[in-house]
């Protein structure tokens, strides 16, 4: 009996030397050729899994997004409040260490920008970021409620936060020897923190 092709971790490879491929070269330059180099497969097996590189592009997206939740997933594993859970969040997704990879930054920026361009990166672009806008505006909702203030306001700073660390990983691509080392992260928390405590008391 003939073995079957492992279609998905082909898949996996092929969408992983995309990511490869854009943060050192952009992706108008990660070409078919460069992106079955990088996989060590053949061309023509990346048409065979793949119709066209926006469809690799599409599944990489999704695969950022998967890869980011399970950071912050593990993160928060032992975070016992809402303050807790939130600063894993924010450590997840701005802080080096365990699981940090700058080069799914640098595609993340790649991907910014062809969702200016194309139309259906910038739809999935689009349902990404409304995802993540929902997971931190619930976050901050908790710790404005566990804090007794109001949480009227927990849509823009959940959009503050968020234009924050894509300013964030904007600069950590384009111009990383600018920045201090290491301070999204703790800055992000701080600002949250003076945040919800300049906020009034519920009457």
């Amino acid at each position: 009996m003939s073995r079957r092709p492992n279609t998905e971790q082909r898949r996996t490879e092929i969408v992983n030397a995309l990511l490869v491929a854009m943060a050192e070269y952009g992706y108008e330059k990660a070409t078919i050729q460069l992106i079955a180099q990088k996989a060590g497969l053949a061309p023509g097996l990346l048409h065979y899994h793949f119709k066209t590189k926006v469809e690799i592009l599409l599944e990489l997206v999704k695969t950022l997004v998967d890869l980011s939740l399970c950071r912050y997933l593990e993160f928060a594993e032992s975070a016992k409040t809402p303050e807790q859970k939130l600063h894993a969040y924010i450590n997840a997704r701005l802080a080096n260490g365990r699981g940090a990879d700058p080069k799914a930054v640098t595609a993340w920026v790649v991907i910014g920008a062809e969702a200016v361009r194309q139309p259906e990166v910038r739809a999935v672009y689009q349902k990404a970021i409304n995802s993540e806008l929902s997971l931190i505006r619930g976050l901050l909702t908790e710790c404005l409620k566990e804090q007794r203030k109001p949480t009227k306001n927990a849509s823009r700073l959940a959009a503050g936060l968020l234009a924050y660390m894509e300013g964030a990983f904007q600069l950590a691509s384009a111009a990383p020897d600018a920045m201090p080392s290491g301070y999204a992260a703790s800055v992000a928390i701080e600002l949250v923190q003076r945040y919800i405590e300049g906020e009034s008391q519920k009457e």
